[in-house]
C-alpha cells in the first residue's frame, strides 16, 4: 500500500514521489521527508510499475528515483535486467516528468579506479562492471533527453544505514559469529550513511541544483579500515585481516580507487560529516539482534 503524508490526497496533491521506497535508500529519503513536514507520495510497485511505466499522476511533482538494480555481482549474470532498471527506466520516468523535477542517484563505479584523486562530477565515465555500465547508460539517458536544469543526479558510495542489506550491517553480524576475518585492504572509497545522503539530497533540491553532484561522507577508507571502526564500535571479538582483492574474487571486477570529489557539495552545504561519526551514529541506533531489519 502508498503511503501518503501531509495534506495529499493523491499523487498530483504531493510535492515528492518517492519511487522505490521500501529499499534502504528510498525508506531514509521517505523519513526525511517526513521529519521535514514535506508532502510526499510513496507508491508500492503495483502501483508504479517501473518495467511499465505510463503513470500520469507523475508529471507535475519533483520525482525521486531511488528504486534501483543495487546486486553488482548479480549484474554479471543479468546485465539486460540491470540496464533495464537502472538505465532504460530513466528514459520513461524522463517523459512523464514533464513540468516535473526528476532526482536519480548514480554510483562510483561509473568510474574505472584508476584515479589517484578524487574524480569529479564532470568526470569521464568508464564503468569496469555490468553494474557500473546500467548506471552510466542510466546517466547518459538524462543528458540526452533533458538539459540539466531539469534533473538531479546524485552519485554516491558504499550506502549503508540501520536497516536493509549493507556491509555494515553483515560485518557486525559476522564479527559476533566468526572468529576470523578477511577484508579487502587495496580498495578505496567513500562510506555513506543513507539519512546523510537523503538529508543531502532534499538540500541539494530545494536549492535548486541540477545536474551531476557527488554526495557522501566525510573522509576515505578502505573496506578493511571500514571494518576495523566497526569492530572498534561494536567491541566485537573477530580477529580482522587484511586482504587483496585477488584473494577475494567476486564476479564483478571493482574499481580500485573510488573516491568522488565533494567539493563542490561541501562549496554549496558545508563540511560533510565524517564517515566515522556517520557510522557511529548508525550503530548507536541498531537494535541489538537486528542484522537487516
Amino acid at each position: 500500500m502508498s503511503e501518503r503524508r501531509g495534506s495529499s490526497k493523491d499523487a498530483r496533491d504531493s510535492e515528492f514521489i518517492v519511487l522505490g521506497s521500501r529499499g534502504m535508500l528510498g525508506r531514509a529519503v521517505s523519513h526525511e521527508l517526513q521529519r521535514r513536514r514535506r508532502t510526499y507520495w510513496a507508491p508500492s510497485r503495483q502501483e508504479v510499475d517501473l518495467q511499465r511505466l505510463d503513470y500520469a499522476g507523475l508529471l507535475s511533482a519533483t520525482t525521486i528515483n531511488c528504486a534501483a538494480w543495487t546486486n553488482v555481482d548479480g549484474a554479471e549474470d543479468d546485465e539486460d535486467g540491470a540496464r533495464a532498471l537502472n538505465g532504460e527506466v530513466l528514459a520513461r520516468l524522463e517523459r512523464l516528468a514533464d513540468g516535473g523535477k526528476l532526482i536519480n542517484f548514480s554510483t562510483d563505479y561509473v568510474f574505472d579506479g584508476r584515479g589517484t584523486s578524487p574524480y569529479p562530477a564532470n568526470g569521464t565515465r568508464s564503468p569496469l562492471n555490468a553494474y557500473g555500465r546500467s548506471k552510466a547508460a542510466g546517466e547518459a539517458a538524462l543528458e540526452s533527453l533533458h538539459p540539466s536544469s531539469d534533473w538531479l543526479n546524485i552519485r554516491t558510495s558504499w550506502l549503508y544505514a540501520p536497516w536493509g542489506n549493507n556491509f555494515v550491517l553483515t560485518m557486525r553480524k559476522l564479527m559476533w559469529e566468526r572468529e576470523h576475518l578477511k577484508v579487502v585492504d587495496d580498495q578505496r572509497g567513500r562510506p555513506t550513511s543513507a539519512e546523510h545522503l537523503a538529508r543531502v539530497t532534499i538540500d541539494l533540491i530545494d536549492r535548486g541544483r541540477r545536474g551531476h553532484w557527488h554526495a557522501t561522507d566525510g573522509g576515505e577508507c578502505t573496506w578493511y579500515e571500514f571494518a576495523q571502526e566497526i569492530k572498534r564500535l561494536t567491541g566485537a571479538p573477530a580477529t580482522i585481516e587484511p586482504c587483496t582483492s585477488d584473494q577475494f574474487p567476486r564476479p564483478a571486477k571493482r574499481p580500485a580507487y573510488s573516491v568522488l570529489d565533494i567539493s563542490q557539495t561541501e562549496a554549496e552545504l558545508g563540511p560533510m560529516p565524517h564517515w566515522k561519526d556517520n557510522l557511529a551514529d548508525v550503530l548507536r541506533r541498531v537494535p541489538e539482534g537486528i542484522t537487516n531489519a
